[in-house]
């Protein structure tokens, strides 16, 4: 067990402790603004003028339904089921003694002359999370099958971006905001739709050259005392450049203390884990992000591989002029709490976080990283599904020319702007928005239920709906085109295990039933 006492300097000093042994392939995990660059058949997106201008169950009514105590018109928007909704307030990164709070605490000691920033709703305007940040009228993470909307004009943030504009407008100048952010995604051990983000930021006066100077020499001596090793063969080229309208010798300090800055936060939480005294290894590696410039990812070495943490950059000046404080400049970063906390604490499962079994909860404590001890491991109950997709699914998806839309696992870069792992990401986030406009809106129709083209997030959101957290994984096993009716198969294999308790065959095969009821019903599958 590893206590981090609060600390005021870069770095807090702390105990070697050797590494929890974790699975060498640890899937990435989402980090800041991540969506996937895919060639996906992305229905009709809204922008903020594509529509009419607590508790948190809707109510029954058809017309309207009320989320943390107020009201909310349904329209053909309106996505986000009951099983999603219960999950607001229950701030995981709050909660005392969890460990989603105590990394966040962990961080927060570390920059300690940083602000707290929490959002009090994770509701936002579709303007607020995608308009105001740049995001293009058909990007991919506007689609119905990636993000939940409680109707056209209002969502559930997909990212804590949607409230960068609005602090920086608040005047801070240097902090971190934690929240809780909401994504329709597949279903495993590292993929949950809801969890949790971090960005910090830190901006000064385009004056501040001699203050930023001095500070970083007072950063890098600090550093040179800590066992690291640092690979950074990164360099300002033309595809990772600074900014037309700054200095370069001021976004050179600037990045150089961002740099610092995260290589001390890196060492605070992972500076442990090396073995027989060897130094932690970081590496720095050039990004793309479009609201940053120039951009990197960092990496740290882990159990015999690197494991990415997080992306960060200098950024963009026309974020900063949209909030009114053009005459600044700095960097920020952005990580996934639950990513790193299933790490550090040695968690196998994401679904473990949203535990209330005190025999999870009791294990952890403020301030302290300590090795989650699993307290049963219950059986795997499979469960098999084949069908064929529905004909009017399947037209979808040739009128579009992208096949099926697959989610593949999210990478871990700064919530890169593509986010899945395979393929070269950029994040989509701070980007300078459009104002609300006749000439933005979006004309199209969304098509839903069993006239849409099929999308495995989709498929696995009903899962979830009917089998809530029992449900582990879900796993596509087999795929082909018949041969003569050119008809469409799939097989998933369903994996039904509870975290705390063992599972009968018959109550099982019930509840995959009602999956299955609920599948051929709202996407008009039929079984095999």
């Amino acid at each position: 067990m590893l206590r981090l006492a609060p600390s005021r300097g870069l770095l807090g000093r702390v105990k070697p402790l050797r590494a929890a042994a974790l699975p060498r392939h640890f899937p990435s995990l989402p980090v800041f603004a991540l969506y996937p660059r895919r060639n996906q058949s992305s229905n009709s997106v809204p922008s903020s003028s594509s529509s009419v201008a607590s508790s948190s169950s809707p109510s029954t009514s058809t017309s309207s339904y009320t989320v943390q105590n107020r009201s909310y018109h349904r329209d053909d928007w309106s996505n986000a089921p009951p099983v999603i909704l219960s999950k607001i307030g229950r701030n995981l990164h709050l909660t005392p003694n969890h460990p989603i709070s105590i990394l966040r605490g962990i961080i927060e000691s570390h920059f300690a002359e940083h602000t707290s920033v929490t959002p009090s709703t994770p509701i936002v305007s579709v303007y607020q999370n995608f308009d105001e940040l740049g995001f293009a009228p058909d990007h991919p993470g506007r689609s119905l099958t990636d993000s939940y909307y409680l109707n056209r004009e209002h969502m559930l943030r997909t990212h804590t971006s949607a409230h960068e504009v609005e602090t920086y407008r608040s005047g801070l100048d240097a902090w971190l905001l934690s929240a809780d952010v909401y994504r329709r995604d597949e279903i495993d051990s590292s993929h949950y739709p809801v969890f949790h983000q971090m960005e910090g930021t830190q901006v000064w006066p385009t004056t501040s050259l001699h203050e930023l100077q001095k500070r970083n020499a007072e950063l890098a001596k600090q550093l040179a005392d800590c066992p690291l090793v640092i690979e950074d063969p990164t360099t300002i080229s033309d595809s990772n450049p600074y900014q037309a309208s700054h200095d370069p010798e001021h976004a050179a300090q600037i990045t150089q203390h961002l740099k610092h800055s995260l290589n001390g936060l890196i060492f605070r939480l992972f500076g442990h884990t090396t073995q027989d005294g060897e130094p932690l290894k970081v590496r720095w590696i050039e990004a793309f992000f479009p609201f940053t410039t120039p951009s990197y990812e960092v990496e740290v070495w882990w159990n015999g591989e690197w494991l990415e943490l997080l992306g960060c950059g200098v950024v963009m000046q026309k974020t900063l002029d949209q909030a009114g404080v053009s005459h600044k400049s700095g960097w920020a970063f952005g990580l996934g709490l639950e990513r790193i906390a299933m790490v550090l604490f040695s968690i196998p499962d994401i679904r473990l976080f949203w535990s209330t079994d005190s025999r999870f909860l009791s294990q952890f404590r403020e301030g302290e990283i300590t090795t989650f001890k699993p307290y049963s491991r219950y059986p795997p109950c499979y469960k098999d599904m084949s069908f064929w997709v529905s004909p009017k699914q399947q037209a979808a998806v040739a009128a579009s020319g992208s096949g099926t839309a697959r989610v593949e696992s999210r990478a871990s870069a700064w919530e890169r702007e593509s986010g899945d792992n395979g393929g070269k990401e950029a994040g989509v986030s701070t980007a300078g928005g459009l104002e609300p406009s006749a000439t933005t809106a979006t004309t199209t129709t969304p098509v839903g239920g069993k006239d849409k083209a099929f999308h495995e997030n989709d498929y696995c959101e009903i899962v979830r709906e009917v089998a809530g957290d029992l449900v582990e994984t879900v796993t596509l096993i087999d795929e082909f085109t018949h041969p003569k009716t050119g008809r469409q198969s799939k097989a998933y294999r369903i994996n039904y295990r509870s975290m705390d308790r063992s599972l009968s065959n018959e109550e099982v095969n019930a509840l995959h039933a009602q999956v299955q009821d609920r599948l051929v019903a709202d996407m008009g599958i039929e079984i095999r």
